[in-house]
């Protein structure tokens, strides 16, 4: 369903496995959910932040000069909502000075088809690094349609974080925008009839907010 040109980087730390293992448990509570999403999230965000530019730096230590580099980066982490917001705070963990965007889908549950219901983007995208975390890459609708916003509002570096990908979703991606990389820590057997992810881990949204 997808090709080894898709830009997907794949998270194999043990610690993320060990936290999307968790996360598919269907005993975890939403607490705990919450937490642990947390977690593989601050790793996806660690992997997909792995390039950002840097500028190097002249600075005192208590003993001498020294040269060291820091991030000379525009980064804007843009969740899905709703179910994209649990990973936000991960990535503003690591970039504090990250500015947030918002996007609002709602998806057809018979045609799978996402439309928009809130658009709220910051100024001047040309420049900066789009993170756009969407914890369920399924059929790939919802990622398509914010990537597109994304480019409409003038960014060009895209780079899509997801804790689940069906390869129904990569293969959409990547016809769709193919220099978008994904990351993720796995790539699921495929989407059953009804559009979830086999074997997934159920709705993100409800297990994340205890709304199942």
């Amino acid at each position: 369903m997808y090709s080894s040109d898709v830009p997907v980087h794949l998270v194999q730390h043990p610690i993320a496995q060990d936290a999307l293992s968790s996360l598919r448990d269907r005993a975890t509570p939403s607490s705990e959910f919450r937490r642990l999403a947390h977690r593989l999230s601050l790793m996806l965000a660690i992997e997909a932040t792995r390039k950002l530019p840097m500028s190097l730096a002249r600075l005192e230590t208590p003993l001498e000069p020294a040269e060291g580099e820091v991030l000379n980066a525009n980064v804007v982490v843009v969740p899905v909502l709703r179910a994209g917001l649990g990973m936000v705070e991960a990535v503003l963990t690591l970039l504090p000075t990250a500015r947030v965007g918002h996007i609002g889908l709602q998806r057809d549950e018979h045609t799978a088809v996402a439309s928009r219901y809130y658009l709220r983007l910051p100024d001047d995208l040309s420049n900066a690094t789009a993170l756009v975390v969407d914890p369920m890459l399924a059929t790939g609708g919802s990622a398509l349609a914010a990537i597109s916003l994304l480019e409409q509002a003038g960014a060009k570096d895209i780079r899509l974080v997801c804790i689940v990908a069906a390869p129904e979703g990569i293969a959409a991606v990547e016809a769709a925008h193919p220099s978008v990389a994904i990351f993720t820590p796995v790539i699921d057997r495929q989407l059953n009839a009804q559009k979830f992810i086999l074997p997934g881990l159920g709705d993100f949204g409800d297990r994340l907010y205890g709304t199942a």
